[in-house]
């Protein structure tokens, strides 16, 4: 078993190889989609998928566009989800539309190692996800985030992509550390909290319940396939609002439904306001909460904005 840095490959299946920084990696080249396990610099082994651009995108009658080959989105997805979760597999196929496509498995979810932190040291597997994202030659990186997602991939750019553990003893994951060339060229968050702890609708209360009770950790185990960390964050994390200043001047995105049950419109509007300039907010008539209420179309509006604002 390996133990090598972030973006590490643990495990894959046989793939052209390359060096890079010394290190022989297993990616493709031939067009092929494929799975393997990275590991963070906290040592955690995080299942990943790797899915190469489509052909063609069908945007009108008789009128298509090709993908861009050189933008790469990485998703992270939200609470009790994971990469094999059949909404997350269609978010891909959409973004896959648009450029290729690694999506991942946070901490304690699904197949990966370790343990949710509720999105603090998740901000490590994301680093983790974009780092190796690059490595088959894509310069440009759009971090789409959804719900704890869409938190993560805000903490991740407000640290310029670094996933080093500093700060805080490392709870906060990174918090002293300085912008790096690892960090996204677009970022979007989707139906994401601006702060954390929020127990105002009934949905994250119910949220809150798995991870604060020993047999909420029970259930969240075996009933959601999401094994929940027993101890609190100390200290507690840069907040998603805080973060997006520090973001500037990567393009940001915030997305939400006017429908989300979860999070009312002031979670969206106020990364929107910290954004200044550098931000956009879409509020989607109709819309819930997260992959499972994204419409196709709004993927691929978000698509469309990533090739044009990533770089």
């Amino acid at each position: 078993m390996s133990t090598g840095p972030s973006g590490h490959v643990a495990r894959s299946a046989n793939h052209p190889h390359f060096k890079i920084r010394g290190v022989t990696r297993e990616v493709t080249w031939g067009g092929t989609s494929f799975r393997t396990f990275l590991r963070t610099v906290d040592g955690v082994r995080i299942n990943s998928v790797y899915n190469p651009a489509a052909a063609e995108r069908v945007i009108g009658k008789g009128i298509s566009r090709p993908p861009s080959h050189d933008l790469v989105f990485v998703i992270a997805h939200g609470f009790t989800g994971n990469a094999d979760r059949p909404h997350v597999r269609r978010v891909a196929r959409a973004f896959a539309r648009h450029g290729a496509v690694v999506t991942f498995s946070f901490r304690g979810h699904g197949a990966s190692g370790g343990r949710s932190t509720l999105g603090d040291r998740e901000v490590l597997d994301l680093a983790a996800a974009v780092s190796w994202a690059r490595e088959p030659g894509h310069p440009r990186v759009a971090t789409v985030g959804f719900s704890m997602g869409g938190s993560v991939v805000l903490r991740h750019a407000a640290l310029g992509g670094e996933g080093n553990g500093g700060g805080g003893g490392g709870s906060s994951a990174g918090a002293s550390a300085s912008a790096g060339a690892g960090g996204p060229d677009a970022v979007v968050s989707v139906s994401g909290p601006a702060r954390w702890f929020y127990r105002g609708t009934a949905p994250m209360r119910r949220v809150h319940w798995p991870a604060t009770r020993p047999s909420g950790r029970l259930v969240g185990r075996y009933g959601l396939r999401t094994r929940i960390h027993h101890r609190d964050r100390d200290p507690v994390p840069l907040s998603p609002v805080e973060a997006v200043p520090r973001i500037a001047p990567t393009p940001l995105l915030v997305v939400h439904g006017d429908r989300d049950g979860y999070f009312p419109l002031d979670h969206p509007r106020m990364p929107a306001a910290a954004a200044g300039e550098h931000g956009e907010l879409w509020v989607e008539p109709g819309m819930g909460h997260a992959e499972s209420a994204a419409p196709d179309g709004l993927l691929h509006r978000i698509g469309d904005w990533a090739v044009a604002r990533a770089g």
